[in-house]
């Protein structure tokens, strides 16, 4: 028994107490019971009604009702969610901003072979095929951005608009480095310009367009995924077999073929993150393709338009690495023969035609004759040198093995060095063998550019 005799402080609760607090509670008596099963029932799917339109509208509408539950009615344009879509939407934008590069070179008939431009007896052929994109129009003009090799030894170049109109082209600047060329052409009825995306925002799997000319066959568009957002790749620059530079890609598994080279890569918003670039052509290889990222393009493609070419620090030498010259020394030591390939440290080359040509190692007798430490088995050979380095003392045979105190070991370093960490006007101290001796000499880096 409690301490108190009223329920009202007792733990314990009477049954008729009970009995007349549900009655209070549900508003009906004992006769009207089985109304409430149905009523909870009621309830409860309400409940779960409300429940799960408020999850729909988390997941799908970012929190919101439903425009059918809004208070406000619905307006605008809604936009779809089908992914399937966005690739067509993607690609209807940028397309008419695709053109085809078509290069025509001078070519005789006679025994020379192909002719030089401006000789008599030459007649324009086609000899290559690639894509651009336009980018941009400026003072009654198209601005389109391709590959250097697109257009590389052109004597007139043609663009092919999304109609299939052809209008002549002008080479605005190039740059074989970058491997990035600037073109210009009348912008009459020219209405679309392709955006320019952010390619640092770029992920691994991320879905990516390339659009372009392949294989000659017109505008095309293939699809895949980013493998990797920054590949480095090496390349020769002259085609010689020799790895002279070194280039930072997006590395894709889109098709990429001849005459993609220079078209837009772009993301589902349509907008331009690459300029699709080369592919790995090798047996068994499938699915590796590369594209310039824009982030990099772009400063580039601003050069070129000011300039007409993208300003370098200027050394002037032509060089040989000196593990080719061991090689070749090897070989021809064993097979009586060898062949050699000067490259320049501005990394046109000796065959390019922008620098005079370098004479050719296998072709020099003193080159045999090389004073080193047994010690010394990286650097450069130097095979001419002009400009500033010409200037300085720098001669043939002399072996170049640091810059301002850092090792040097090829002409891929040389160059990396001089486009990275120096600028057109800096100082740089070259330390060098001549006769087995150890030499410096300082001197003031030139501009590429006043030399063409």
């Amino acid at each position: 028994m409690g301490l108190f005799d009223d329920d009202f402080y007792s733990t314990k609760v009477s049954r008729r107490a009970s009995r007349t607090a549900r009655k209070e509670e549900f508003g009906f008596s004992r006769r009207s019971r089985k109304w409430s099963s149905a009523r909870i029932a009621l309830v409860s799917s309400l409940s779960s009604s409300v429940a799960v339109v408020l999850l729909f509208g988390a997941f799908y509408g970012g929190g919101a009702l439903p425009a059918a539950l809004s208070s406000k009615p619905a307006s605008g344009v809604v936009q779809t969610l089908d992914p399937l879509e966005r690739p067509i939407a993607a690609s209807a934008k940028v397309r008419p901003a695709v053109v085809s590069i078509i290069n025509e070179q001078s070519m005789s008939f006679g025994l020379g072979g192909a002719s030089e431009q401006g000789q008599q007896g030459g007649v324009l052929r086609e000899a290559g095929v690639g894509s651009g994109v336009i980018i941009d129009k400026r003072d009654g003009k198209a601005i389109i951005i391709t590959n250097f090799h697109v257009i590389d030894k052109a004597a007139s170049v043609k663009a092919v608009l999304v109609n299939g109109e052809r209008r002549e082209a002008k080479v605005v600047g190039k740059d074989q480095i970058t491997d990035l060329a600037v073109l210009e052409i009348d912008a009459k009825g020219i209405d679309t310009v392709a955006e320019i995306g952010d390619s640092s925002t770029l992920q691994a799997a991320e879905y990516v367009i390339a659009i372009g000319n392949p294989l000659g066959l017109g505008d095309s568009v293939s699809s895949g995924i980013i493998s990797k957002t920054k590949q480095t790749v090496p390349v020769s620059l002259n085609q010689d077999g020799f790895y002279d530079w070194e280039t930072e890609v997006i590395q894709i598994n889109a098709s990429i073929n001849q005459g993609n080279s220079g078209g837009p890569l772009i993301d589902l918003d349509g907008r331009v993150v690459g300029i699709n670039s080369m592919k790995i052509a090798d047996f068994g290889v499938e699915g590796i393709g590369f594209a310039i990222p824009i982030n990099t393009a772009m400063p580039i493609i601003e050069q070129l338009l000011e300039q007409g070419y993208v300003p370098r620090p200027y050394l002037g030498v032509y060089t040989l690495d000196l593990e080719q010259y061991w090689e070749q020394k090897a070989l021809s030591e064993s097979f009586g023969g060898g062949s050699g390939q000067a490259e320049a440290e501005d990394g046109s080359g000796a065959s390019s035609g922008e620098e005079p040509q370098a004479p050719s190692a296998e072709l020099e007798p003193g080159i045999a004759d090389l004073q080193l430490p047994d010690e010394v088995y990286d650097g450069v050979i130097v095979l001419e040198a002009t400009g500033p380095a010409g200037e300085a003392g720098l001669a043939f045979n002399d072996v170049i093995v640091k810059l301002d105190g850092k090792a040097i070991g090829s002409t891929m370093e040389l160059r990396k060095y001089l486009y990275q960490q120096k600028k057109i006007g800096d100082k740089i101290e070259i330390t060098y063998y001549r006769g087995g001796k150890l030499h410096d000499v300082t001197l003031k880096l030139g501009d590429k550019g006043n030399e063409e």
